[in-house]
C-alpha cells in the first residue's frame, strides 16, 4: 500500500501542491513552521478524515479562502484509486474512488496510516485519553464498523450524561429514572460491542509487542499490555457476558451516577496499563523504558495491520527520529527497510547515518512550497 500523489489546495499554508512520491521513504526536510508538519498531517487527514493536531477545522483552510481540498491516488492490493477530503465551513466531505461517503464506517480503512510523532512518546506516561485514542484509531483502520459503534456510544454518553445532570438538579429524579434505562440499555449494546473489539484488538497487539520490544531492550525486558476495565471482566467473556456486568453494575451505581451528574463507566473511562519486568512503565519505567514501550506498541501496529489487512500501512515519523537515541532509530529503521512506504519529516538528517536514508527520495519545504 502506499501513496503515488498527493495534491493540496488551500490546505494550512499550501495554496497548491501536487506532488509525487517514491513507494519506500521520503524525507521532508525544512526548518519550523515551513510546512513540514502541515504535508504529514494532510496524509493523516487523508486516511482518517481529521487532524491529529487540532479539533477546530477551520484552521486548516487557508487564511481568507473558503475550503481545503486534500487529494491522493493509493495504490492497494495492486489496484489505483482516488481518495479526496473537502473541508470548509459548510462541513466536510470524503470521497472514496470519487463516489461521496456518508458514513465514516465506509471510508476509514482505504488508506491505512501509523502516526509516530514526538507525543506517542509519551503514550506510555501521558493520559488515558491519549491511550483510548490510539486503540480508537487503530481499531478503527482494521475494522471500521468499530467506528459506527463508537460514534453511536459517543452520542449515547452526551444524551446520558445530559440527563444525569439534568436529574442531578431535581427534587424527585425519579420522573426521569424511565429514560434513563431506556439510554442505559442503549449505551450497553455498544459498550459491550466496543469492549469485546478492544479486547481481540489487545490480544493481537500483545501478540506483536512483546517480542518486538524483547528485541529493542536486547532481550533484557518483556513487555506485558493490560486493559483495566471499569467493570470486573475477563478478557474471554463474549458479548452477552459483558452485557450482562454492565447492566449489574449500572444498577448498582445508579444514584452514585444521578449524584455525580455522569456516567461512571464505560469503555470511555479505561485505559491501557503497560508492564515491562512486571513493574508498571508509567510509575516506575526510565525515560528509556518508556521510550521503548511507545516504539515497540508502534512498530507492532505496522505489523498487526499487515497481518490483518493484508499490506503494510503508511508509515508517517513527524520529528521523531531525532527523539530517538541511535540504538532505537536503527532499529525502527531496520524494521520498516524496503517493505514499508515512509515519510520523514526533519530539519536535518544531520546524524542520521542510515542505508535506509542514504536511498531515500528529498523533499525541501520552504514558505509552504517544495523543491525535489
Amino acid at each position: 500500500m502506499h501513496i503515488d500523489q498527493l495534491n493540496l489546495k488551500n490546505y494550512r499554508n499550501y495554496q497548491k501542491l501536487d506532488i509525487p512520491f517514491d513507494d519506500k521513504v521520503n524525507v521532508i526536510i525544512g526548518e519550523n513552521a515551513q510546512g513540514k508538519t502541515n504535508l504529514m498531517e494532510a496524509i493523516y487527514l487523508l486516511a482518517f478524515t481529521k487532524s491529529y493536531r487540532t479539533p477546530r477545522e477551520k484552521e486548516l483552510i487557508l487564511w481568507d479562502e473558503e475550503y481545503a481540498k486534500i487529494e491522493g491516488r493509493i495504490t492497494k492490493r495492486n489496484q489505483t484509486f482516488p481518495l479526496e477530503v473537502v473541508i470548509s465551513s459548510k462541513g466536510k466531505k470524503a470521497k472514496l474512488n470519487r463516489m461521496e461517503q456518508k458514513r465514516l464506517s465506509d471510508y476509514i480503512g482505504a488508506l491505512n496510516v501509523v502516526m509516530f510523532a514526538p507525543e506517542d512518546l509519551t503514550l506510555v506516561k501521558g493520559s488515558p485519553q491519549n491511550r483510548r485514542r490510539f486503540i480508537n484509531m487503530e481499531l478503527g483502520q482494521i475494522q471500521p464498523r468499530y467506528i459506527y459503534h463508537l460514534a453511536q456510544y459517543q452520542k449515547l454518553i452526551k444524551q446520558r450524561n445530559h440527563l444525569l445532570k439534568k436529574m442531578q438538579r431535581q427534587a424527585n429524579p425519579d420522573n426521569n429514572i424511565t429514560m434513563l434505562h431506556v439510554l442505559t440499555e442503549q449505551l450497553i449494546e455498544h459498550a459491550a460491542t466496543l469492549l469485546e473489539r478492544r479486547f481481540v484488538f489487545l490480544d493481537l497487539l500483545r501478540k506483536w509487542a512483546g517480542p518486538i520490544h524483547h528485541g529493542i531492550s536486547r532481550e533484557l525486558e518483556n513487555l506485558e499490555i493490560r486493559y483495566d476495565a471499569t467493570i470486573e471482566v475477563s478478557e474471554e467473556a463474549n458479548k452477552e457476558k459483558i452485557e450482562t456486568i454492565y447492566l449489574n453494575k449500572f444498577q448498582e451505581i445508579q444514584e452514585k451516577e444521578i449524584e455525580r451528574g455522569t456516567t461512571l463507566i464505560g469503555p470511555h473511562r479505561d485505559d491501557l496499563i503497560f508492564y515491562v519486568n512486571n513493574k508498571n512503565v508509567q510509575v516506575y519505567g526510565s525515560q528509556g523504558q518508556q521510550r521503548t514501550t511507545a516504539l515497540s506498541v508502534k512498530l507492532a501496529e505496522i505489523e498487526l495491520i499487515y497481518n490483518e489487512v493484508g499490506e503494510y500501512p503508511v508509515l508517517l515519523l513527524d520529528d521523531v527520529l531525532s527523539e530517538l537515541d541511535h540504538f532505537r532509530q536503527s532499529h525502527l529503521l531496520n524494521t520498516i527497510q524496503g517493505k514499508v512506504q515512509t515519510f520523514v519529516s526533519t530539519t536535518s538528517v544531520d546524524g542520521i547515518n542510515h542505508e535506509t536514508l542514504r536511498k531515500a527520495e528529498l523533499f525541501h519545504v520552504n514558505g509552504g512550497k517544495i523543491d525535489i
